[in-house]
């Protein structure tokens, strides 16, 4: 069985409600996030999943405030 149907499988059987993971792709650093999504009585309806380039969120220092917009 396939990673994400594993993941899909745990989100049903209600272990898992949450995973995450990343991967190196095309000089990129992608972070891979999957939810279970579920109804008010926590019954599972479907998945969301949610990629996101980090690349350059890896590289930040120091901080930087709400109002620093400006």
């Amino acid at each position: 069985m396939g990673t994400v149907l594993k993941i899909i499988e745990s989100f049903k059987n209600g272990t898992q409600n949450e995973s995450s993971f990343w991967i190196n792709f095309k000089e990129r650093l992608i972070y891979i996030r999957y939810f279970a999504v579920r109804d008010a009585n926590k019954d599972y309806k479907g998945v969301i999943e949610l990629s996101q380039d980090i690349t350059d969120i890896k590289k930040i220092e120091g901080e930087k405030r709400l109002l620093d917009w400006e």
